[in-house]
């Protein structure tokens, strides 16, 4: 089972590579494929999950009834701009350059681990988006798990 857990700040290069945490890459496979699906997420940070993972939201998508509109957008937003990449051997991710504008990336990325993917966030955006939650970690806990 994949569990990427904790958070880690790396720099960007000019290529737009990004080192993926030491610990979250033994939850890549690297013995038969190492793809990893970078897309755009939520709340303005970008979504990266192993194959094997997005091969699991794929087949969700698939179920969803493509005759309501909202299913339509939401897998062409998704999907148009979800792209392959692979790890380098040094453990580097390249982040495409239309997602690297859309999380509003430049030199430094916050990774944080969210279980069954990772995010990648700007710094700055994701102490924004945190600080504007509105609720606390308690209340936020209590509203979950009543």
């Amino acid at each position: 089972m994949v569990n990427f857990l904790g958070s880690y700040t790396h720099t960007v290069d000019h290529k737009g590579r990004v080192n993926v945490p030491v610990k979250f890459r033994k939850h890549i496979r690297t013995d038969e494929d190492d793809t990893l699906i970078i897309t755009r997420g939520l709340d303005g940070c970008l979504f990266v999950y192993p194959i094997d993972e997005w091969e699991q939201i794929d087949t969700r998508l698939r179920e969803l009834p493509v005759t309501k509109q909202n299913t339509r957008v939401f897998i062409r937003m998704l999907s148009s701009e979800a792209v392959a990449v692979s790890m380098d051997k040094q453990g580097r991710i390249a982040l495409p350059r239309q997602l690297i504008e859309r999380a509003g990336i430049a030199s430094e990325v916050l990774i944080v681990g969210t279980l069954d993917h990772f995010e990648v966030w700007s710094p700055k955006e994701y102490k924004k988006v945190m600080d504007e939650s509105g609720h606390t970690y308690e209340e936020i806990a209590e509203s979950l798990f009543v």
